[in-house]
């Protein structure tokens, strides 16, 4: 007796269907693979990093060096700013220019901090990329009393420092070591935090 047709294609469609459920059951199976075999070399990993720092922590980074500059001492002929001047004092340097928008707001509040702390907490600035003429209007105007040096493009000490943007702040301990650096206008908050920090390493 022959098949009926209708049933014979019925039951070819079928065949034809479960290779396809098996492929896809498959990539689930791999997809699984993958899965268990990331996590163990994770655990691995952190395995590994116990066994070879005996299950302690790492040590603690040591601070970068700051590099050893000297510049002429901006408004004031003849006489120079340098970095060798305060071996064994903590300070602040600051990177700045008069056309720079944030640091119209930023210089006024670091020559109070200055003045507040009756010079007690020692800062540079460093005009970088400036002209003579336009830097001593804007110190003036915003009060600053600590010394400035003037950095003219191409500014070598400002991009020793890695400093590309304005302002930018470095914190020193006592071996000028850099323990903390604020990208953008230094707020009050921050400058108490980094000359608790100054002092804690000096």
């Amino acid at each position: 007796m022959s098949a009926n047709p209708t049933q014979t294609t019925q039951a070819g469609q079928r065949r034809a269907a479960r290779p396809a459920a098996g492929r896809r059951h498959g990539l689930s199976r791999q997809s699984t693979i993958v899965l268990a075999g990331a996590g163990a070399a994770l655990v691995a990993i952190a395995l590994l990093t116990i066994l070879t720092t005996g299950g302690k922590a790492a040590p603690p980074r040591t601070p970068p060096l700051a590099r050893g500059f000297t510049l002429s001492a901006l408004g004031r002929p003849g006489q120079h700013v340098s970095l060798a001047a305060y071996a064994g004092r903590p300070l602040i340097i600051n990177f700045f220019a008069s056309w720079c928008a944030p640091c119209k707001r930023e210089t006024p509040l670091l020559a109070r901090f200055y003045r507040d702390r009756g010079g007690r907490t020692l800062i540079i600035g460093i005009d970088a990329n400036d002209e003579a003429g336009p830097a001593e209007k804007f110190i003036q105007a915003a009060g600053v009393t600590y010394p400035v040096g003037s950095d003219p493009f191409p500014s070598p000490v400002t991009t020793s420092y890695g400093v590309y943007g304005l302002p930018q702040t470095f914190f020193l301990n006592a071996q000028h070591r850099i323990v903390k650096h604020v990208i953008g206008g230094v707020t009050l908050t921050e400058l108490n935090q980094g000359v608790t920090l100054m002092d804690a390493r000096s």
